[in-house]
């Protein structure tokens, strides 16, 4: 189906990037802001800003507590933003709605970006702190059953590189992995995935940007060939935790999301796709407010409680 009507109104409204070479310190300052005061966000029980205390170093988290309970599942949640732009505010928001549909105790990652940080960092800091969420249990509250990792966008990379590297060193906690369009090849070879040209232009993220936007973090040494960066090109992937894997039919990073998937089944890991009709890139961070696309987080809790 075309573009959903909302999406494009919006999307036609946007200006044209500036000239000359991407500025981060200038876009993170227009993203944040756009994020609404406190008193304006989706209330929970309770939102607290700690420090998780990882091989990594200390690494800034927001937990969020949908209700009061004995104890809870968790989900970790690393943000997208192409490894350079999103935060903890500018992604409150989607932590907040999964909280609140999952009914699972949400911790946030605030987790090093390029280009100030070289790579792995902003990896190390994302599965640090799931190790972390595992060893303070009794803290956290955590039930000792449901341990989920979820991530749009590069918050997706980061998904699934974690999962194989928990795998890869035997923590096996993680129960489960949820991955909101993910970035899975930053190769970006335009004769890939027909997805990249089927999509290249109109719909937001455009298929000519993925080089300058992911270049930041390249740059910092994050290498495409290596399955961390690019967690396709993982040959094996038997033994990682079951799968949803959430598409948009207009975006340029559709087919590696859904042929990811599909190579998890292969191996036979439980891997669903759901494929949003009329969605574009980003659409779990800028247009969840549409009733059809609000969707995906009741699509997650009902995954998770599966």
């Amino acid at each position: 189906m075309a573009l959903h009507p909302e999406i494009a109104r919006i999307v036609a409204s946007l200006p044209a990037p500036p000239p000359g070479p991407i500025d981060p310190a200038v876009l993170r300052a227009g993203e944040e802001a756009t994020v609404p005061p406190p008193e304006e966000r989706l209330p929970l029980h309770a939102v607290e800003d700690v420090t998780a205390q990882t091989a990594a170093g200390d690494v800034p988290v927001r937990i969020y507590t949908p209700v009061e309970a004995d104890s809870y599942g968790v989900l970790v949640y690393f943000h997208g933003g192409a490894f350079f732009l999103g935060s903890l505010d500018t992604h409150d928001h989607v932590a907040r709605s999964l909280a609140r549909e999952t009914g699972l105790r949400v911790v946030s990652v605030g987790f090093r970006r390029a280009p100030e940080a070289a790579f792995p960092a902003g990896l190390e800091d994302c599965y640090g702190v799931v190790r972390w969420v595992a060893e303070n249990g009794q803290l956290l509250g955590w039930d000792g059953k449901t341990l989920a990792i979820a991530g749009d966008s590069s918050g997706g990379t980061f998904v699934a590189a974690v999962a194989a590297m928990a795998h890869d060193e035997g923590f096996e906690h993680i129960t489960h992995q949820v991955l909101f369009y993910p970035s899975l090849d930053l190769d970006f070879d335009v004769d890939r995935y027909a997805s990249l040209r089927e999509n290249a232009e109109g719909y937001g993220l455009e298929t000519a940007g993925l080089k300058p936007f992911n270049a930041f973090y390249l740059d910092s040494g994050a290498d495409p060939a290596d399955p961390r960066v690019s967690p396709i090109k993982r040959e094996d992937l038997t033994g990682l935790p079951p799968a949803l894997v959430v598409t948009a039919e207009h975006d340029p990073l559709r087919d590696e999301g859904e042929l990811y998937a599909e190579r998890l089944r292969a191996a036979g890991v439980a891997a669903t796709v759901s494929r949003y009709a009329g969605a574009n890139h980003g659409f779990v961070q800028n247009f969840s407010w549409i009733p059809e696309y609000h969707r995906v987080f009741e699509e997650t809790a009902e995954f998770l409680r599966g």
